[in-house]
């Protein structure tokens, strides 16, 4: 009689141990690490990893077990029907459990310091993943898009999930996720500036001329007193020239002007006092050489 629930509890027992590393079930792949477990036989209970064409291979079991594109319970049910019939136990029960993925590759691109892909051996957050690519780059924009096989894009702010640390926003990751970061919009700024070069905009209604000057650590000397901004026009198709009067912002004479994605914000040279700077240089310069070669003729 007690024989007869034997059977029973062994499976009770086996159901209620847990998945390494709480691992999601997904389909088992090459390389991927399965714990086995076979009530009462511990010479088939082990670790085996699946070979690169799928398959598994047991001790005592002829055949190999096909495994690849399979979920555990499906690599359950295949075990124990080896061992039927090859007559090596009647009644078998058997577990299988991932203990380590491996082929589950996580691939970084966009507006990373350094896009990889990597191999998901076990969960994996997305801010661990983040930091396997180095951090985010100078022009990361405002979202991070988490794609899939089969489901929507996540979109998940960079805001929410680095400067508020949002645990909810730091999802875990499975391998077969590609995570791209695409790079924000950008504001030019060229011409007569210290650092000419672009920035980032994340927030649409944030840069105006001064900031932009600001940024691009001042005007560089003999800058004119009028910028233009190139901006894109679709009716008609092209650029537009928006005249700046940029000495009047600098001094607060006139409102500062807001600037929009993909402007570039020109700042000329000023010929005229550039050339007016030229002449009395070489002014200052001849009457410096001149008087030095006279106290040189008077000695």
């Amino acid at each position: 009689m007690r024989m007869r629930f034997l059977p029973l509890f062994a499976a009770c027992l086996l159901r209620g141990q847990e998945r390494p590393a709480n691992l999601p079930v997904q389909p088992i792949g090459a390389n991927d690490l399965l714990a086995i477990s076979v009530y009462d036989s511990p010479e088939l209970t082990r670790t085996v990893r699946v070979e690169e064409d799928g398959t598994l291979r047991l001790p005592l079991i002829r055949r190999s077990i096909t495994a690849g594109g399979l979920r555990p319970a499906d690599v359950e049910k295949a075990i124990a029907a080896a061992l039927k019939e090859e007559e090596l136990i009647n009644d078998p029960l058997v577990k299988v459990t991932i203990a380590e993925y491996y082929s589950r590759p996580i691939s970084i691109m966009g507006a990373v310091r350094k896009p990889l892909t990597f191999q998901a051996h076990g969960p994996v957050s997305l801010l661990e993943a983040l930091a396997r690519a180095e951090g985010l780059g100078d022009f990361a924009g405002l979202d991070i898009l988490v794609s899939r096989t089969g489901q929507p894009v996540l979109r998940v702010p960079v805001q929410g999930l680095i400067d508020r640390a949002d645990p909810a926003l730091n999802i875990k990751l499975y391998g077969g996720e590609e995570i791209r970061v695409p790079e924000a919009d950008k504001i030019y700024i060229a011409g007569n500036v210290r650092k000419p070069g672009a920035v980032p905009v994340r927030d649409k209604t944030d840069l105006t001329v001064l900031k932009m000057v600001a940024l691009a650590e001042g005007l560089a000397p003999y800058a004119a007193k009028q910028a233009y901004i190139y901006r894109k026009s679709e009716v008609p198709p092209g650029k537009k020239e928006i005249t700046v009067e940029l000495e009047k912002i600098m001094k607060r004479q006139a409102p500062d002007v807001p600037l929009e994605a993909s402007d570039v914000l020109y700042i000329p040279d000023n010929t005229r006092r550039r050339a007016q700077m030229t002449v009395l240089d070489r002014i200052v310069l001849f009457g410096s050489t001149a008087g030095a070669t006279a106290l040189v003729w008077r000695r």
